[in-house]
This record gives structure tokens, sequence and C-alpha cells, in this order.
């Protein structure tokens, strides 16, 4: 038994990734060199069987949860970080990371443009709820970008010079934007100008969808926090949920008190027999972001040949693993995005169809068939059904699995 896929579509794969060898060259050798860091770590801190044993109810003197957070921050380069299954997404381990850094009075600068859509809500953007940090007394600035999409470097300098500006957060990956991702040298140049116009000004980090896609991470470029998701590429497509923050280890300690209460912090936390996962998926995470990485620039590139425009280009450098692919129109992007789900392992009979998805503003459609619910290190396919109607890709356990779903996908809008 086969998938169906046209000769056609087998043709044009062919011919998409005979020029690819450059590209994918250059991502293994990322992943060599990530995948040594992490085995150094688990080396020196002597992970053993004994760190995968679970814990329930308050979760005391858990080794294993403990020694990884140990893993992660030598990882991440930093004094201390924060690993929980307890974290539900990457908007909850921010949003603890910002309460933390924040109080009454201070104010947030957000230095590439409004954050991913989920995060409005969080900061008093948007009315989601109540519990916002504007409720709370915390206000809130935006540097826009420039008019060709670029950060406004002037404009970052000159508003967290303001009075009150406290923390600055900075968003590695373009979201649901169309401006490019940004690079950790780019990353580690906006540090330091902000670390110039104000010394006590604390930088976040929003690494979701970045990590191990370089070899540094904006810890080791001037950031003090990285925060992100486990369902993504740290915890390699077998954590299966939780998120983690990294960096000083003040900040660090103020984020696990808003994680949990005052006084407890990261002291209590049950891991329910998890450990093993989220160790083996940190130890698998370099190898499947590239293969994540690898099934992006394979996406690009034969939808490239199809006339579509794309960014970053199959040619560019990588910053995070996701791909956009603009459509232009609602019909087709729905149509690419029903051909990834046909394409997945799971729930591969099931068509998408654009829904109310809380947190966003407009209708998303979501083609995601994962053996971890909404984990975007599986090859998924996401879109705000909004002009430029816009699809991001992302994922793909494997480069075999995630080029046969752009193949899907392909065939199923050449019938369109």
């Amino acid at each position: 038994m086969a998938l169906q896929i046209s000769e056609r579509v087998r043709a044009l794969a062919a011919e998409t990734q005979a020029g690819l060898r450059g590209q994918f060259d250059r991502i293994d050798a990322i992943a060599e060199e990530n995948t040594q860091k992490v085995l150094a770590a688990f080396q020196k801190h002597r992970v053993a069987e004994s760190y995968f044993a679970g814990t329930t109810g308050y979760g005391y003197d858990d080794i294993g949860r403990d020694k990884l957070d140990e893993i992660f921050a030598e990882i991440f380069g930093t004094e201390d970080a924060l690993v929980r299954i307890g974290f539900v997404n990457g908007t909850h381990a921010i949003t603890a990371a910002l309460f933390g850094a924040l109080r009454p009075g201070d104010v947030l600068v957000s230095a590439v443009g409004a954050p991913y859509d989920t995060l409005l809500g969080v900061i008093g953007v948007v009315d989601k709820g109540p519990g916002s940090l504007k409720e709370y007394g915390v206000g809130y600035r935006q540097v826009e970008l420039t008019a060709d999409n670029q950060p406004d470097l002037a404009g970052l300098s000159a508003a967290v010079k303001e009075p009150g500006v406290k923390a600055v957060l900075i968003q590695r990956s373009k979201g649901y934007s169309t401006r490019s991702s940004l690079s950790v040298d780019e990353i580690g140049a906006m540090c330091a100008l902000i670390r110039a116009a104000n010394p006590d000004a604390s930088i976040l980090v929003d690494n979701c969808y970045g990590e191990f896609v370089e070899t540094r991470e904006p810890t080791e470029a001037g950031a003090d926090l990285v925060v992100g998701s486990l369902i993504k590429n740290p915890g390699g497509g077998l954590a299966p949920t939780g998120g983690y923050i990294a960096g000083r280890r003040d900040l660090v300690e103020a984020a696990a008190m808003r994680l949990t209460a005052p006084g407890i912090g990261r002291e209590c936390g049950s891991t329910l027999g998890n450990n093993r996962s989220l160790y083996q998926g940190l130890f698998l995470a370099p190898h499947t972001t590239a293969q994540a990485v690898k099934t992006a620039v394979f996406a690009a590139r034969m939808m490239e040949l199809l006339g579509y425009r794309t960014e970053p280009a199959s040619d560019a450098v990588r910053h995070d693993i996701i791909q956009m692919l603009h459509f232009g129109s609602p019909e087709p992007l729905k149509k690419f995005c029903r051909g990834i789900q046909f394409g997945a392992p799971v729930d591969s009979y099931v068509t998408p169809e654009p829904w109310d998805m809380p947190g966003y503003d407009c209708q998303v459609i979501m083609a995601a068939g994962a053996f971890i619910q909404g984990a975007s290190i599986e090859l998924s396919c996401d879109a705000p059904m909004r002009e430029p109607y816009t699809a991001y890709l992302q994922g793909g356990l494997t480069y075999e699995s995630g080029k046969a779903g752009v193949m899907l996908a392909v065939e199923e809008l050449l019938n369109f």
C-alpha cells in the first residue's frame, strides 16, 4: 500500500530535493554540534536511571525534575532554569516570566511590534478576561517595525529610555506576522543596544520555535531570560506537555513563585512519571529540530518551483522552524492545510476547517495530526483566515514523513 501521490508530484519532489544538498549539510552540522552539547550536559550531570522515577502529590525531592533544571541551564548557558509539566503551553511560561519580572507601575516594552496573538490578552492590549498585566498596573509600549518590516533599533533605544521601563520582550520567531524571524546575532545586537540605553531593564526572549536551530541560544548573546514550550523544539517530540524558563537566577525564581505560589516556588510540582520522556525528548531535540528545518526547506523549495512566494526562501539560513507560504486567497490555503492533514500519522482522515480558536482575533485553520496534541515540532500547518492568507508550516519528526506530508499537500493543491 502506498500514499496516493501522482507521478507529477513525485517528479517535482525529486527535482526539489536535488537542489538542497548544501542546505541539508549545513543543517546536519548544526544538529551534530548541538547534540554534542546536550550529550556533554547529560554526562556532566551524571544522568542516571533513578532520574526517570516520577513523583506524585506535592513532588518534594524529585531529583529527576531538579537535575533537568540544571541540565537546561547548562545547555542554555544560564545561571538557572525551571522546567515543568505544570506549564500548559509557551504562553503560560512567558506569562509567569513576565509577572515575575514586573511590578505595578513598571512598563513592558515589546521590541518587534505586537507579540504573538495569545500574549495580547496577557498584556491587556485586548480584553481576554481578568488578570492581565494592565489590570495589575503594568504599562505597555511596543516598538513598531520599520517600513521594510525590520526591527526599529533607533525607536527601541528611545523606547527603553522612557520612565518606568523594567522589562523588554523580544519575540524570536515571526509568529503570525510577516517579518523575518530573528537570528541569535540580531537578538544579541538588540540586547547590547537595550543594555546601553537602560541597564536596569530585564531582557526576556520568547524562544518558541527557535531552540537548537542555531548553535547558540539568546541567553548566550546577552538575554536575561529565554522561555519556551516543551511540545515544540526542546521536547524532541516526546515531551507530553510543559514549558521551560532559563536565565538569570532571580528572574527564574520569581517566575517559579508565579507558577505555584510565594514561599512554594519550585519546591513543589510532581512529575507523574514524565521525567523519562522529558529527558529523552531533550536528548533527541537537536536531531528532531533538524528534521523539522529540513522539512521547512523542502516545502519552501517545492512551493517556489510552483510559483508561490515563501519566507524564508529555500536557500536562506534558518533561525526557527517556521515556514511561511503565501497563498493570497483563502481556498488554496485551505486546500494546502487539508493536504498536510492527510499526511499526518494521526487523524489523517479529518478535514480541517477554520474555527474560532481561543486567544485569536479571527478564525484559524489548523492541520495537526500529532501524537502530542498541538505539538508544533510534529508536522503541522496553521493560518489565520485573514489577508494575505499566509500558511505557517512547522515541524516534522522525521524529514521523510515531513516530505511526504508536503507532497500530499501539493497534490491536494494541484487538484484545486
